[in-house]
């Protein structure tokens, strides 16, 4: 599992990144289970997640961040990145963000891919 912690500070709120392989269904579920024993990430505000699975098409998760599971989702689809979770994490901060938090989860996604893209580089 790659984790980046504070991708985003913004008005209160922090956000965080994190990923790993997955396989199936089955492998999302142990993934969220995974990250979630972590406390801080089990009593955050948002987990917000897509995955593209080789087997069964493409799956994404708001959790009460409407639309940041669809973000992520299309970032994954252009990265072609497959059987590969990404979850980004928000603690609610108090304030409102509007449509800077879609840009927060893209900076978030963006961080995470290059951090991919490093670790694949050697």
């Amino acid at each position: 599992m790659l984790q980046i912690e504070e991708t985003v500070r913004d008005r209160g709120s922090r956000y965080a990144v994190s990923g790993g392989v997955v396989l199936g269904r089955a492998g999302v579920e142990a993934f969220l289970v995974e990250l979630k024993r972590a406390k801080k990430f089990a009593k955050a505000t948002h987990n917000s997640w897509a995955v593209v699975l080789s087997d069964g098409g493409s799956t994404k998760n708001d959790d009460g961040e409407a639309g940041a599971g669809a973000v992520i989702l299309k970032m994954l689809e252009r990265a072609g990145l497959v059987d590969h979770i990404v979850v980004v994490t928000r603690w609610y901060g108090g304030v409102h963000l509007g449509g800077d938090r879609f840009a927060h989860v893209v900076t978030s996604v963006r961080a995470y891919l290059a951090a991919v893209e490093k670790a694949a580089q050697g």
